[in-house]
Parts: structure tokens; C-alpha cells; sequence
């Protein structure tokens, strides 16, 4: 959002992940207390999970703080790596809750358990599931104006737990009827094993620079050939780096212009793209039009103008 300034969405960043840890902990003693009273097996697994949480809480606000520290002598490109590494990590915290959801379940199908006073757990994990509920929408609204890989990695790993949490809910309520709870135990611990593969593929391609979605390798192509003096470009690489997006290509311009006038439209060039990328890192090589049809010269796609004589002077082939 052009509103916020990339400082603000770094703080704003820092208050989510403060916020997920805040939460976590005040969930865990809240869980520890219903289970406590109630004996039941369902507030023990969501109360194990809720310790899980923690750990998967600190390791996120550690990585994105990691992350938004600036370039130094030993990473060049930043540590924006950070962010999509831990959001990697919670993907595997996030597959394990699920695959313990689902063991829980099939034990209980198998061996139903009876529990005590669970009208109490029922206001507990009611509790529990509006302040997950609360924490979940602040953490979509940051992700939404920052784009945090990390932030909606957790994000997703609470959206998990309030499943989990009203699986635990309906047992409850339906003390009676253990096999509920238990089906429903089920189907949620398959969806989130699905949305921890999503979340780790997505998490990988961050790693191993994939580039950035379609619409905004457009965005970018607009913008670079709507300078005048451009002619073209190629070999536009994008990858995303936590919170940066990095940006690299080869300038087309006139054989002819001078060294000054092609670093002045680099520059602007540049600028028009920040203007739309805020926090880019953002790479320019200049090169004489009549490199484009020289045979090796270019690894990926040509973009460039219809070009004549009038244009550029006759330089290029394209020309000739």
C-alpha cells in the first residue's frame, strides 16, 4: 500500500510477530488451566500444541527482526532470506500438528475417553478460539499491507489451531458422542496437512528465487519501455527476498549515447520502478541497441520497440 512506508511495515511486522507470542503464551497457561480441570484429551493435544506455537512463535519474530536488518560485508544482498526460511520451518511445525491431530483422532475413534466437567472446557476453548480469532485477522490485515511471507506462515499456523480448537469444541459439546469429535479430528488434520504443503512450496520457491507472479514481471515491463529514450530490454531476472524484491536487466539504448545521458536514463528508469516497487534492489546493465541480434548474447526474452533508421541512426541490424 503506497500509504505505508517501508519503516512503518517493518514495525508494523515487529507488532504481529510480538503479538503471536503474546498470544501463544496466554493460550498455553489459559489451556493448561481448562485441562487441568477437565482431564480431557482434546484440551491436553491443543495445550501441546500451544507449546509448539511458542517455539514456532520466537522462531518467526527472530527471523523477521534477522530479516530486516540491512546489508553488511557478509550479505550483500540482505537477510531477507530469513523470513521465507522460517516460513519453510513453520510449514514442517504445521504438517506435525497435523499429522498429531489426526493420530489423536484415530486413537480416539478407537478408544473413547470420558472427561469431566466439560461445559468448563467448552468456555475455555471458546476463549481460546475468539483471541486466536482476533490474532489470525490482525495478522492477515499485516501480511496484506507488507506481503511478510513469515507473518502469513504463522498466520496459517493459528488459522490451523482455531480448526483444531473447534474440533475440541464440538467433543465437548458432544461429550456424549466421542466418534464427533474424532471425525471431525480428521477431516481438519487433513486440511491442514494440505495448507502445510502449500505453504512449504511456496516458501521454497522464495528460496530458490523463483520469479515474481506474472503480473508484476508485466508491471515492470511497462514501466521500463515507457522511458523514450529506452529502446528495449532483456534478460529481466526477478526473484523476492522477504520483505525485497530484487530486480535485474539489460538496458537497450543508442550505440552512439554518451556514458552521462545513459546513466541519467538508467537512473530514471530506476526511480519509475521504486516508484511502483518500493522496496526493490534494483540492477541496470546498459548496452548498444545493436547487441540485441548478436547470436549468444541474450540468456532470456527480448523486449523492445519498433525501432528505424530516424530512431537510432542506422546502428542496429534491425535497421540496416
Amino acid at each position: 500500500m503506497a500509504s505505508w512506508t517501508p519503516l512503518q511495515k517493518a514495525r508494523l511486522t515487529r507488532w504481529a510477530t510480538y503479538a503471536s507470542v503474546g498470544v501463544a503464551v496466554f493460550l498455553l497457561l489459559l489451556k493448561l488451566w481448562g485441562w487441568w480441570v477437565t482431564g480431557s484429551v482434546g484440551l491436553l493435544a491443543t495445550l501441546l500444541d500451544s507449546a509448539v506455537d511458542i517455539v514456532a512463535s520466537v522462531t518467526i519474530l527472530l527471523a523477521v527482526r534477522l530479516a530486516q536488518q540491512p546489508p553488511d560485508n557478509e550479505h550483500r544482498f540482505g537477510h531477507g532470506k530469513a523470513e521465507p526460511l522460517a516460513a519453510f520451518a513453520q510449514s514442517i511445525f504445521i504438517a506435525g500438528s497435523a499429522l498429531y491431530l489426526m493420530v489423536y483422532a484415530l486413537d480416539r475413534l478407537m478408544d473413547p475417553q470420558p472427561m469431566q466437567a466439560p461445559e468448563f472446557g467448552v468456555w475455555i476453548m471458546i476463549a481460546a478460539m475468539v483471541l486466536t480469532l482476533v490474532l489470525v485477522t490482525f495478522q492477515r490485515y499485516v501480511v496484506r499491507v507488507t506481503g511478510s511471507t513469515a507473518v502469513m506462515a504463522d498466520s496459517w499456523h493459528y488459522l490451523t489451531d482455531l480448526g483444531a480448537n473447534a474440533a475440541v469444541l464440538v467433543g465437548l459439546l458432544l461429550a456424549a458422542y466421542g466418534w464427533v469429535d474424532a471425525t471431525l479430528g480428521l477431516v481438519i488434520g487433513a486440511l491442514v496437512g494440505y495448507q502445510a504443503v502449500r505453504l512449504a512450496l511456496n516458501s521454497a520457491n522464495q528460496l530458490l528465487d523463483h520469479e515474481l507472479p506474472e503480473a508484476d514481471r508485466e508491471s515492470i515491463r511497462e514501466i521500463i519501455l515507457a522511458h523514450p529514450a529506452v529502446e528495449g530490454f532483456n534478460d529481466l531476472r526477478t526473484f523476492r527476498s522477504g520483505p525485497k524484491v530484487m530486480i535485474q536487466f539489460d538496458l537497450e539504448l543508442e550505440d552512439m549515447m554518451c556514458l552521462h545521458k545513459a546513466h541519467d536514463i538508467a537512473e530514471e528508469v530506476t526511480d519509475a520502478l521504486h516508484a511502483r516497487f518500493e522496496q526493490a534492489d534494483i540492477s541496470v546493465h546498459q548496452e548498444p541497441l545493436s547487441f540485441r541480434n548478436q547470436p549468444g548474447h541474450h540468456q532470456w526474452e527480448i523486449e523492445s520497440k519498433p525501432c528505424c533508421r530516424g530512431q537510432c541512426g542506422g546502428c542496429c541490424d534491425k535497421c540496416s
